[in-house]
């Protein structure tokens, strides 16, 4: 296998990939507490990832002894580099990146570690620098989160990074030596050198006062966690890690609830790895000192960070612009659906009714649009759960619990779903009532609009759905008034209803 290699600094990166034949990329992330190998299919604005495994080698671990690399921790990573580099030729892939973090460009014995891995995986290893590694870390966050605007942290094995962003932009950044290997060693010494240990790092945080009242975005295998705990102690209905938010006052309350809780309890925490449990105590101090420090509003965890953020850097501009949200409901609608076109000519052919609506719930409603014939080959009783399902659970970024609530309402009521389905309470605990309301009026206009047109260009070229003299108003050429038949006409009295309407049909 040709390994192929280009990026130290993926903020600064201008060469262009080489694709593999099978059309496939792989980034193995030798961190100092796992080795990972993820591979994506093609490089776009959201690649699918069709194959992700790691292996917890403990990399970092001996370096707090002695400042190096162990022989066992070595062992344990080259041989899963051996198994990741076979994988990769069986794949036919030969656009692989290898990076290595903290552990290995600070043992003293790493040149050694990365000899050894090109003579036995042929893998060349790039070491990343702190700030390179905060950059890329910043970078996958603003891959799935465009708009955020406040401190991002990546937690690793060995160090932290903190950077700050606003408008899509990094602003200050620091790499801090002080990763969950190593505040798990100062613990397991002495629980009361923790609280130090952290303090004298983020007193090197010159900046901090630029995170003030501003949310905290955290990355890093111990931080997430940390979510997936706090989603299971608040019984949130959603459990999902990416942009999950939660108040800065329960990085106190998880600080509190880890020193109680026994590791059996915890093993009971769902999708929780139970190589974390032992992170944890430290990851949660650590975190709620940074949100002191920073004066953060809220934690919002990150799904993405450096590896996302090497392929990010790869996009040219106007690929990185693009509204992740959209470019995946649109993938998966092309995917599913059977008119590739039709959910753009579904917005478009409903956009008198919903005119003034807001950035963001035009956004929604897009994306619903592009969704919305993605159930046809269900059972007809189905296709409600079908819609919700895709909605709630899908690998979205950019969007919040609500407006994955706000989708799931749009598309259940598209494919027919019941108002007063037991489904409805359950969004109701993630989204207000009158988003909920919109995104129904949403999917009750879709469930005409595909009945009206049975799918065919004509039947919404021909036609509009608007609000006119305070009342729905369907509008027909009048060479095509007989696509307005009792079904239509029974959805249309349906959608008026939700709205509040009168509804009449006219012909133009």
């Amino acid at each position: 296998m040709t390994t192929v290699l280009r990026v130290l600094d993926p903020a600064i990166s201008d060469e262009v990939p080489v694709l593999s034949p099978s059309g496939m990329h792989a980034i193995i992330d030798i961190g100092s507490n796992s080795v990972r190998l993820v591979v994506y299919q093609g490089l776009t604005r959201i690649p699918a990832t069709v194959f992700n495994e790691k292996v917890m080698a403990g990399l970092g671990r001996g370096l707090a002894a002695n400042g190096k690399l162990s022989k066992g921790a070595m062992d344990v990573a080259v041989a899963a580099l051996r198994r990741f580099a076979a994988l990769a030729r069986a794949m036919g892939i030969v656009d692989v990146r290898t990076v290595a973090t903290a552990a290995v460009r600070e043992a003293s014995n790493g040149a050694d570690f990365i000899a050894r891995v090109f003579a036995e995986c042929n893998l060349a290893i790039t070491v990343i620098d702190g700030d390179a590694e905060a950059r890329g870390a910043a970078m996958g966050v603003l891959s799935g989160i465009p708009d955020a605007d406040g401190v991002i942290g990546d937690l690793g094995g060995g160090s932290l990074e903190l950077v700050r962003v606003r408008g899509g932009e990094m602003l200050e950044r620091i790499s801090l030596p002080i990763g969950s290997l190593r505040l798990d060693a100062v613990r397991k010494r002495d629980r009361r050198a923790l609280s130090p240990f952290i303090a004298k790092a983020l007193d090197k945080v010159g900046w901090a006062e630029a995170g003030r009242g501003l949310p905290f975005y955290m990355v890093g295998g111990s931080w997430r966690a940390l979510a997936q705990v706090h989603i299971w102690m608040t019984g949130h209905p959603l459990p999902i890690v990416h942009q999950y938010e939660m108040p800065a006052s329960a990085t106190v309350k998880l600080v509190r609830s880890l020193s109680q809780f026994d590791p059996e309890t915890l093993k009971g925490v769902p999708h929780l790895s139970t190589s974390r449990l032992g992170s944890l105590p430290g990851a949660a101090l650590l975190l709620a000192s940074v949100v002191k420090r920073l004066g953060a509003s809220s934690v919002i965890a990150s799904g993405f960070g450096l590896r996302e953020g090497l392929l990010f850097a790869e996009l040219s501009e106007a690929e990185r612009s693009i509204d992740p949200l959209i470019a995946a409901a649109r993938s998966e609608g092309s995917r599913q659906g059977r008119f590739a076109e039709h959910g753009d000519m579904l917005f478009e052919w409903m956009d008198g009714l919903f005119a003034g609506e807001s950035p963001s719930d035009r956004r929604l409603r897009l994306a619903a649009c592009l969704l919305s014939d993605i159930a046809w080959r269900a059972h007809p009783d189905f296709r409600p759960e079908r819609g919700v399902d895709v909605a709630l659970h899908g690998n979205w970024v950019a969007v919040t619990a609500a407006e994955r609530a706000a989708l799931a309402c749009a598309l259940h009521h598209t494919f027919g779903g019941a108002e007063n389905a037991p489904l409805m309470a359950t969004l109701l605990l993630l989204a207000p009532a009158s988003l909920l309301a919109r995104a129904r009026a949403w999917g009750l206009a879709l469930r005409l609009g595909q009945r009206l047109s049975g799918g065919t260009a004509v039947g919404l070229v021909a036609t509009r759905l608007l609000r006119a003299d305070d009342a729905l108003v369907l509008s027909l050429g009048s060479a095509h008034a007989d696509l307005a038949g009792e079904t239509v006409m029974r959805r249309l009295k349906v959608l008026g209803a939700a709205l509040g309407l009168p509804h009449q049909v006219r012909m133009a």
